[in-house]
């Protein structure tokens, strides 16, 4: 039986009281007692239960949540939202008749924009169906859901008589048996104006984006005046996407010989950027260069990594973004969702995996690809928006222990996982392990794996550039080298945290005189950007190296990679950066590493997709580093879960 609610017979004071002390134990942050305590000055008679759902909206939003739903809000989900386990016991305490209060107190709040009855005079709390907002992402959400909703109902002529020999050239080779996937996800982009493309590690998201390119130049009537514009959430994921599509284009050039100018036309694709510098990001203000009322000159827009996409990044990113152009957005839906509010590519693809195609999108998919699409994922009812949605369903790449590995987390199998991680080859878990282990295989490696851990980019520093003329190539190199190993962490703070092992592993190199004596700047220091600097034009997540300055300068320089090579900046002119041998696992996203090292403390913080996260940057060996066995088994039992209305918004599989 569940224990009473204990702001029953408290006045409004007295459980602002409450809040606060709550907070001190650290259920909430003072954050979210403050913002109650806004909310009940200007509703003096707003009862402790209602207040509390004030608080833990605050709460929520500091949690990635873009709302409250009040239906959920008691029950059993209310343990994936993330909160403190006592809060979630307090919030369980809520009978029926209590939460109906709740909505009731709502409605009557001044405080609350009720929509659809009452009047929106820009009250800092929206409620709309039973979900409850911040009145900033309520905004937010409307935006991209109606982006979506217009842009997945907005017809794109796809004669395909037309586009099947085309699809047949850029994919020869179908499957033995089942649709070819990535062949099928390049018809389904034709469709219309707005599709997600899905897919686990190794599973050719971009090979897939590369080819649709290639498709959309052939059908083009003037494909050399196609605009086209790439672009992710990071420095490094946008320069990884241009690498894989640069490749990818190259292997279509060869596939189709000379009976196109796509070579000419792939040329002309300019860099990736980071979707900041293709907003035009302004420094001092959220507003952006390119909006609705000043478009983004482009025709076809390509965006990897979209699950690093928070809610009003893709507001922002949509309204900016012609009307009559494409979005095609790449990402992995099982990884961890953006640092900031929403999970948007996770609500785009919530019905992936079950396809929910109607009989008419099956059938013009059957006559452009020729393969028919599995009667289990025909539904006569699927949203417009699942008719965009595709999932690459075969991994080329990730075929061996660490793919198996991954696929066992996602499943949330840990008895499998288990089982994986004790084969011998590629993979190495530590059970019991203390975080000096982590700061040994920095120092050495691991045996089996091809790098010894940091030796190998701090051996090329200390060598330093042949001639002057190759210091832009040897600094390549240099960051590089330095991208084959990485150790990752759940937490920032305790002795398993990111902070406490950058100082280890620092020290550690000290000690074996691979790096220079106390000093915060010294040559071969890894920094990753804590904060976009758009006059220096680098932004949140880049990486960049300390190296030393060339002929006639003084000082160091931190060398960053770019579309066109490196380029550097002086150490006096970066401030909001930090060390980074030892990175979060979702300072990671968009990055992959020879040799990955993932150290999981005991207790909360660690969920399924940050395992799943951590697992998939690794190309060649991962290591696994645990506090205690549970360590493994406890975290891919949690899943986390953000609270969200967007489909119900946008009508997907999902929405009410």
């Amino acid at each position: 039986m569940s224990e009473p609610f204990p702001g029953a017979g408290r006045t409004q004071g007295e459980f602002l009281a409450l809040l606060a002390r709550w907070a001190e134990a650290g259920w909430l942050r003072r954050l979210d007692v403050a913002f109650a305590r806004f909310i009940a000055s200007l509703a003096p008679d707003l009862d402790a239960a209602t207040l509390l759902a004030v608080a833990v909206l605050a709460q929520l939003e500091g949690r990635g949540h873009s709302c409250l739903d009040l239906t959920e809000w008691s029950s059993a989900t209310v343990s994936e939202f993330g909160l403190a386990a006592e809060l979630v016991r307090e919030l369980r305490g809520l009978d029926a008749t209590a939460r109906e209060g709740v909505r009731a107190g709502l409605r009557a709040c001044e405080a609350v924009y009720v929509v659809g009855e009452g009047v929106d005079a820009g009250q800092p709390l929206v409620l709309e169906s039973t979900y409850l907002y911040l009145r900033r992402y309520w905004t937010f959400e409307r935006r991209v859901a109606a982006q979506v909703r217009c842009r997945t109902t907005l017809p794109c002529d796809m004669d395909p008589t037309s586009v099947r020999p085309w699809l047949d050239r850029l994919f020869p080779e179908s499957p033995e048996s089942g649709p070819d996937w990535q062949k099928t996800a390049c018809a389904f982009a034709l469709r219309a104006g707005f599709s997600v493309i899905t897919g686990g590690p190794g599973t050719g998201k971009t090979f897939t984006a590369a080819r649709l390119l290639a498709l959309l130049f052939a059908l083009a009537d003037a494909p050399a005046q196609l605009r086209v514009a790439l672009a992710a959430p990071t420095g490094k994921a946008a320069a990884r996407l241009k690498q894989s599509i640069d490749q990818s284009m190259a292997e279509v050039v060869g596939q189709l010989g000379g009976s196109t100018p796509l070579a000419d036309l792939a040329a002309h694709v300019p860099p990736a950027r980071t979707l900041h510098a293709l907003l035009g990001a302004r420094p001092d203000t959220r507003k952006r260069r390119h909006h609705a009322g000043n478009p983004l000159d482009v025709d076809v827009l390509i965006v990897d990594e979209a699950s690093m996409v928070h809610l009003e990044m893709m507001a922002d990113l949509l309204d900016a973004v012609p009307e009559q152009a494409r979005v095609i957005l790449l990402g992995d839906k099982d990884q961890l969702a953006s640092v900031e509010a929403g999970a948007v590519l996770g609500d785009l693809c919530s019905g992936a995996q079950r396809g929910h195609y109607r009989r008419e999108t099956a059938e013009a998919i059957r006559l452009a690809c020729g393969t028919a699409l599995p009667a289990n994922l025909i539904d006569p009812e699927g949203s417009d928006l699942a008719q965009q949605v595709v999932m690459l369903r075969k991994s080329r790449r990730f075929s061996g222990d660490i793919g198996q590995l991954a696929f066992a987390v996602n499943a949330g199998d840990a008895a499998a996982a288990a089982k994986i991680l004790r084969t011998p080859g590629a993979l190495q878990w530590v059970p019991g392990a203390d975080p000096g282990m982590a700061v040994a295989l920095a120092l050495g490696g691991r045996e089996g794996a091809r790098n010894k851990g940091f030796t190998d980019y701090l051996a090329l520093v200390r060598a330093g550039p042949a001639t002057e003329p190759d210091r832009d190539a040897w600094a390549l190199g240099v960051l590089q080298a330095f991208d084959r190993f990485r150790v990752l962490c759940a937490v920032r703070h305790g002795p398993w945290g990111v902070e406490e092992l950058n100082r280890a592993i620092e020290a550690g190199l000290r000690a074996k005189g691979l790096i220079a004596a106390q000093a915060e700047w010294y040559e071969g220091r890894p920094v990753i950007v804590t904060r976009n600097d758009h006059h220096l034009g680098i932004f949140n997540g880049d990486i960049g190296i300390a190296l030393r300055s060339g002929a006639g300068q003084a000082g160091l320089r931190v060398y960053f990679g770019s579309a066109n090579g490196v380029h550097s900046i002086s150490t006096s002119r970066l401030v909001h950066v930090e060390t980074a041998f030892a990175l979060t696992v979702h300072k990671a996203q968009g990055s992959e590493f020879e040799h990955t090292v993932l150290a999981l403390p005991a207790g909360g913080g660690v969920v399924r997709e940050l395992i799943y996260t951590g697992i998939t940057r690794a190309r060649a060996a991962f290591t696994l580093l645990t506090e205690c066995p549970e360590a493994l088994s406890d975290g891919i039992s949690k899943m986390t879960r953000r609270s969200s209305g967007l489909l119900y918004r946008i009508g997907g599989p999902s929405g009410r």
